[in-house]
Parts: C-alpha cells; structure tokens; sequence
C-alpha cells in the first residue's frame, strides 16, 4: 500500500483531526472484532511472524533477514514467507537475496509450499493480523522514534490495534540509533511485565564503498524516512538536500531525472536505501548509490537463548 502518512499522527498527543475521525475508528475497530476468524496453526513446520502494530517503517525486513542468519546458525532449514503485494517487489527483492522467498496472494498457500519442499522453520514478513495463521513465535517490531505515534488507531492515528494487544504477542524489537528507550520499555512492562525487548541499531554495511567527502542528496520512500536522514547523518555524510516519497512509491523516470538534475545543480552525489534502489530500473539507477543497513542487537545472546527455548 502506497502511504504518506499525515503529519497528525506522529504527534505526541492526539489534536482535534484525531478526534474528529474517532468514528471511523471505532466503526473500524468493531468491523475487525466482528470478523474473527479461528486461526490455524500448522504442526508440520514452525513459524515466526516478524510484524508491527503501527503502520509502516518499523524494520520488519531487516529483523526478518537477522533472524534467519541466527536460524541457519542453529541448523534449522528456513525461508522467508511474504505475501504478493505488487508494490512490495523492492522487500521482496531483498528477502529473495538473504534466502529462499515463497511469495503468493494467500500465507496460507506459501506456507504448504514451503512445508512441500521440507522446510523446518519459516519467517513471515508482516502478517501480524492476518486472520487465519497463528504462530509459534511472535514479534512486534517498533521504530523507537515514532514510537506509538499519537497513541490512537487508524485514521486516528497510526496503531492498526491498540497498544493493548501486545498481551497476545511474545517478544518486542526495538529498532532505532541507539536512542534511549527507558519511558518505552516501562510502558511495554506495565502492559505485560514478562514481555521480552530485544533493542538493535542500524549500521551501514557498505559504507567503505561511498566517499563521504562529496555532498550527497538523499531521497526515499519508506515509512520512516527520517530515520534514514538519521543514520546517514550519524555516519558523517553531508547531506544537501533530502527528499522523502510515500511509503513503497513507484518512481517515474520524471522524478528521477528531477533528482539527478538537482544534484548536478548542487554538485553533489545521489544517495538512496537499498529497498528504493531496488524499485528502481536500470537506466533510472545509473549514478544513484544507495545504503545497505543490517541491524545489530545489542542483547543477540538473550535472542538466540529465547529462540531457542521456543522453538
């Protein structure tokens, strides 16, 4: 789904447009209730759901491929699952790169592939709230600067469930650049004190491939586009001009020669991230460099001791 958030929603408290769509919230909220579904879960494989209750930027990707690096560590046969969504070819891309992809309309269907071709373990890339699957191991993810947003549910705000539903899951990954997350992680423990945190940082895996002594223009179109301005600045790049698209956008060769001519203008390289760079075709990708993130968690033992214990 192509999104550009509105601004109200990462407020800190909710303003009178949040108010105002409180209805429509609530209308929604009773819809989901009404249609709860038994879930299913399969005995032939295990699964983990790496997903996110507010919409969008929160590192789904990246902790999915870190999680299947420490899974092939501890022999488990595993692949990614991840449902066809036609404007998420660039995640796909990226899983398709780290590991076997199944990627159909329906989990359901990709999952009795994957459990067809003998895979222990599978790892589905969004999919929280999807009706039908249950899992054996659930993680919600969360960008620690957005946070919660202004606390409320779509339109509202940006929650697909209330902060609530945590109870239902088992772990929490706080994803960031290493900001300090005491006030967040009290309030996941007063919601479910035994609730696991694993925290991770973003760090540049290809960096000694870009020269930081030329100007950069930034651009992206992601859910968090701020974050990616953050850690390109923590990593000393001199940032000119940054440009921020909707979430997932499909850029048209006009958008880009735009940038191009910018940065020629300003006499300064082309920076992107690696889920843009590869929306992008092959003549539109000529003189744009982009930066590959890997997460790092800070607490990796503990992780590997939970997944183990679980599974």
């Amino acid at each position: 789904m192509i999104l550009k958030k509105p601004k109200f929603w990462d407020n800190k408290k909710p303003n009178f447009i949040s108010y105002f769509l409180l209805p429509l919230t609530y209308l929604i909220s009773l819809i989901n209730f009404l249609y709860k579904t038994k879930k299913i879960k399969s005995d032939k494989i295990k699964t983990i759901c790496v997903g996110n209750i507010y919409i969008g930027g929160t590192g789904k990707t990246p902790v999915s491929i870190k999680l299947k690096k420490i899974l092939d560590n501890l022999n488990f046969k595993t692949a990614f699952i991840k449902k066809n969504y036609i404007d998420q070819i660039d995640e796909q891309k990226i899983l398709s790169l780290n590991g076997e992809l199944f990627c159909k309309k329906n989990r359901a269907d990709a999952l009795n592939d994957a459990i067809n071709q003998n895979f222990e373990v599978v790892i589905f890339d969004d999919g929280l709230q999807d009706r039908k699957l249950k899992y054996d191991l659930s993680f919600v993810c969360f960008n620690i600067e957005t946070w919660i947003g202004n606390g409320l549910c779509i339109p509202s705000g940006p929650l697909r469930e209330n902060l609530k539903s945590l109870k239902k899951y088992d772990a929490i990954f706080l994803n960031g650049n290493n900001e300090n997350t005491i006030e967040i992680e009290n309030t996941i423990k007063n919601i479910k004190p035994n609730l696991r945190i694993f925290k991770t940082i973003y760090l540049p895996s290809n960096i000694e491939t870009l020269d930081l002594n030329h100007n950069y223009i930034s651009f992206s179109g992601i859910g968090n586009p701020n974050n990616f301005l953050k850690t390109l600045k923590k990593n000393k790049f001199k940032i000119v001009r940054d440009i921020a698209f909707p979430d997932h956008y499909n850029y048209s060769n006009k958008d880009i020669l735009k940038i191009k001519d910018m940065a020629k203008n300003l006499n300064a390289r082309i920076i992107t991230t690696e889920k843009d760079y590869n929306r992008l075709n092959k003549n539109q990708s000529e003189e744009i460099n982009y930066l590959k993130i890997k997460l790092k968690i800070l607490n990796e033992i503990e992780l590997i001791d939970f997944i183990n214990k679980k599974l």
